[in-house]
């Protein structure tokens, strides 16, 4: 048998089909070590069980420069300074700053709040797809998964439509990273990206309105606690994590379906059945492979296996969503699977704030689209497609699809 090796997270191979790797990781080596990029050692993690251990552990931080030791945070290479101002908000930070950044933006992703949201998002799901349909066939990546999870989080934080593009080209660059050089490469992205908050904070502290922009700079000029650094962080965050992770349900999802025609058919006689299709489709293609990096702020132990302080420890969501021992016929997808306790969203304080916000654009977009099109098929060969790389996201690059 051929020996295992660390996933290669740039090869094309390896992103369109990670499963049969990962279903080895969870036999022969639950809790993997591996190379990461600034750190002595880093592990991944891949089986159910041990990923919930991993992400409620009270023993793992998200702080992953306050807990290194000295002589670890000595080792970091000198350009890691430039990512600081990115890098202080809740996803970041472990309690009580973790628990006061979330406060502060909480309300605005609460499931009430966010269905008040429906009918935009209808709204521009159909003007996507009108426009979409004027033509015949669409990139289903560039021209409807991103363009509306990109235009509903804008709109939430204030940002002018004609940046979309530009923060889509550093948000990627930033989540693509697998080794050193990707991280250095990425430097430019993150000092453009800093630069234009810290425009976009400034301009609107001289004309505030109602969006949630407007909202984190008037609770720090109350006082509450955020400082200039981790209002440009909090930024950062929303904007990314509010995008990148819909753009690959949307897209992977509507792949999966393509290759399931029969399932594809049982959503469309039953609309219904939108809202498990779409848990479903966040477990079957796992639109955030990778859980963002944890650190070991103390000796512990995961399934056996000690992990020492100061080392990186990765949740692999997409194998633990794909765990014989927890999911029945877990490679196969079933748009009513019950039950359904995946872990797209992560689990414990840091589960996803944004995932009302994802499952309702995730419905409406899938279902829209379906519905709309009965003749919706690929434009070219499943095999040919190109995927994105790095070790957080999956989801296609591009996804060419015909209309009619």
């Amino acid at each position: 048998m051929q020996t295992l090796t660390q996933p290669d997270f740039k090869s094309q191979r390896f992103k369109a089909n990670p499963y049969p790797l990962y279903a080895r990781l969870r036999e022969e080596a639950p809790v993997f070590r591996i190379k990461v990029p600034g750190a002595e050692a880093g592990w991944l993690v891949t089986r159910y069980e041990d990923v919930n251990q991993v992400l409620k552990h009270g023993g793992i931080s998200k702080d992953r420069i306050g807990s290194m030791t000295e002589a670890q945070r000595a080792k970091l290479p000198w350009f890691f300074k430039f990512f600081t101002p990115l890098v202080q908000n809740m996803l970041s930070r472990d309690p009580p700053d973790h628990t006061r950044l979330r406060a502060l933006v909480h309300k605005a992703f609460t499931p009430k709040y966010i269905e008040r949201l429906r009918s935009r998002v209808q709204t521009l799901s159909d003007s996507l797809l009108d426009a979409a349909a004027r033509k015949g066939s669409m990139d289903l990546v560039e021209e409807f998964a991103f363009l509306l999870p990109v235009t509903i989080i804008a709109e939430m934080l204030g940002v002018p439509p004609g940046d979309y593009r530009k923060f889509q080209r550093w948000s990627n660059r930033l989540v693509s990273n697998t080794d050193m050089s990707d991280v250095l490469l990425s430097v430019p992205s993150v000092v453009m990206f800093t630069r234009y908050l810290r425009k976009l904070i400034a301009q609107r502290r001289t004309s505030l309105g109602d969006d949630l922009l407007s909202a984190l700079i008037q609770a720090e000029e109350a006082g509450d606690k955020l400082t200039p650094d981790e209002l440009v962080s909090m930024a950062f965050l929303l904007l990314v994590a509010g995008h990148e992770t819909t753009v690959n349900l949307i897209s992977g999802g509507t792949l999966a379906l393509l290759q399931h025609p029969e399932q594809l058919e049982r959503l469309r006689k039953d609309p219904a059945l939108i809202e498990p299709a779409v848990e479903e489709l966040l477990r079957y293609a796992s639109p955030v492979e990778v859980s963002t990096e944890r650190v070991a702020r103390e000796d512990i132990t995961v399934s056996g296996v000690a992990i020492p302080r100061g080392d990186l420890v990765f949740a692999v969501l997409a194998s633990a969503n794909r765990d014989e021992r927890y999911f029945k016929d877990p490679n196969t997808l079933d748009l009513g699977r019950e039950p359904n306790k995946h872990v797209s969203f992560g689990m414990g304080i840091h589960y996803c704030l944004g995932a009302p916000l994802a499952r309702l654009e995730g419905q409406i977009a899938i279902q829209t689209l379906v519905n709309r099109f009965p003749n919706l098929r690929l434009a070219r060969p499943a095999e040919s497609l190109k995927w994105r790389t790095g070790i957080l996201m999956r989801g296609p690059r591009q996804l060419p699809v015909k209309l009619s």
